[in-house]
Order: C-alpha cells, then sequence, then structure tokens
C-alpha cells in the first residue's frame, strides 16, 4: 500500500522539483552599451547574487543595440549609453514608456598607449608622434559623437582624419589603445579602472552632456525582474559601484 502511494506521488515530486528548478534559474538578457563592461558586470553580479538569478549581458555600441531591440531581440533590459536612444525606441513603440530612468552621466578622457606621463594636448595629437588616433564611431555610439564634438571643440577635427581610427563600441577603441594599435583614443573613464595606462580627463564643456538612460523593451518576458535590476542599478549600493568607476550621478 505505501509502495503504491509513494509511487503515485513521485511524478508529483518531480513536476514539483522541476518547477523548482526553473524558479531558480530565471535569466535576465541585458544588453548594454560598451562603457559599461565593468561596472554593470559587477553591479549585475550583486544583484544575481542576491535574486538567485542568472543574468547575460551583450554589450555593444548604443546604436546597434538599438537597432536590434527595433527588430524584436529579445533583451528584458536596455543600458544605453544615451538618453535619445531610449527616446527613440519608446517613440517607435519598443520600450514601455514608463520605465525610462536615468542612471548614470559618462566622462571621456584622452588615452595614450603607454604608461608614462605625456601631455595629451592638442600640440601633442597633431605632432609626429601620434601616428594614429581612435573613436568610436560617432554614427552610433554616444562616446563617439562626443569625441567628435570635442575634437571639433578643439578645432582640429578635420587635421586629424588621416589619423583617425573609428572604433565600433567604446570598448574596441580602448581596446585598440590598449594593443598599441592606436597611439591615443578619446574613451570612456569607466573603462580606465583597471588599466595602468596614462590618460586626462577630458572637460565636459567640449562636448554635449552624456546623459545615460535605460529602458525596459515591450518583448521582455521578465518586466518584473528587471524592474528589480533597475531598482537595484539606482539604489545606494548600485550608484556607489558606478561612482567607482567613474560615472557621475545625474540630477534629473
Amino acid at each position: 500500500m505505501l509502495k503504491r502511494y509513494l509511487l503515485a506521488l513521485f511524478p508529483i515530486i518531480l513536476l514539483f522539483g522541476c518547477n523548482n528548478a526553473q524558479e531558480e534559474e530565471r535569466t535576465l538578457y541585458v544588453a548594454a552599451a560598451s562603457d559599461l563592461y565593468h561596472a554593470l558586470t559587477e553591479i549585475g553580479n550583486a544583484f544575481a547574487e542576491e535574486y538567485d538569478v542568472n543574468i547575460e549581458y551583450t554589450y555593444g555600441s548604443t546604436g546597434l543595440l538599438t537597432q536590434q531591440i527595433q527588430e524584436g531581440a529579445p533583451f528584458d533590459l536596455f543600458l544605453a549609453a544615451h538618453e535619445s536612444f531610449i527616446d527613440q525606441l519608446i517613440r517607435n513603440g519598443a520600450v514601455h514608456e514608463d520605465s525610462k530612468e536615468y542612471y548614470a552621466i559618462g566622462r571621456l578622457v584622452a588615452m595614450s598607449s603607454s604608461e608614462e606621463e605625456v601631455n595629451l594636448d592638442v600640440d601633442y595629437l597633431l605632432s609626429s608622434d601620434v601616428k594614429t588616433i581612435t573613436i568610436a564611431n560617432p554614427e552610433h555610439a554616444p562616446y563617439g559623437k562626443a569625441a567628435k564634438e570635442t575634437l571639433e571643440y578643439w578645432g582640429i577635427w578635420e587635421e586629424i582624419q588621416p589619423k583617425l581610427v573609428l572604433g565600433e563600441n567604446i570598448r574596441q577603441s580602448y581596446q585598440y589603445v590598449e594593443t598599441g594599435n592606436a597611439d591615443v583614443g578619446l574613451i570612456a573613464l569607466a573603462l580606465m579602472n583597471r588599466t595602468g595606462f596614462y590618460y586626462e580627463l577630458i572637460d565636459d564643456a567640449s562636448h554635449d552632456t552624456i546623459l545615460q538612460a535605460l529602458g525596459i523593451p515591450v518583448q521582455s518576458g521578465e518586466r518584473e525582474l528587471a524592474g528589480q535590476f533597475v531598482e537595484f542599478i539606482l539604489s545606494d549600493e548600485g550608484q556607489g559601484l558606478l561612482k567607482e568607476y567613474g560615472f557621475d550621478k545625474p540630477s534629473y
């Protein structure tokens, strides 16, 4: 009798166990601008541990990620390097309007391929010592747009064209300098946290504010969980970690 009871109960136990496993293995798919490569991974690790979830990241240029989301890519959360791309997706019905939040202000630096201190001024950039200068593609990368604005502000945009190498995104531009394939790069400060290369902070008066915003795509199958992650990013802990990587806190 007991044996028959246990056999009858076994499928229920198995089903319950599967359901629990499914709940424990929830995954959040996050698309994020490349400047967040270090900072967001650290924030996400803290969140994943607290909420017992997996987070899968796709880092890239904000413009290309925007295009993917517009075409229906199944991301649960999108952290753009500029609010204009979130606004674009909201207008096109690809991101929930009420999910938009400002989470950071990005800063731009001039990075040298050397660890030795050098004056990264206009004269140096124009000198024969600098053969190549890299920025992210300004057509679809907000940091690239800010870099172009800075070079225009300095009055050397046209003059440095023969030296210019465009990265697909800001992290690729960082890698060009890191590997010696570019002498100087205009790079996100957030990527300099774990480097020994010399760099100088660029005056933010030379370009439009890199006001970064996020939003939850309508394709998300985990809107509640994505919302919890957003709250974590905006919390004192999340903002503290972003500050450690050089982001300023938006006052919007």
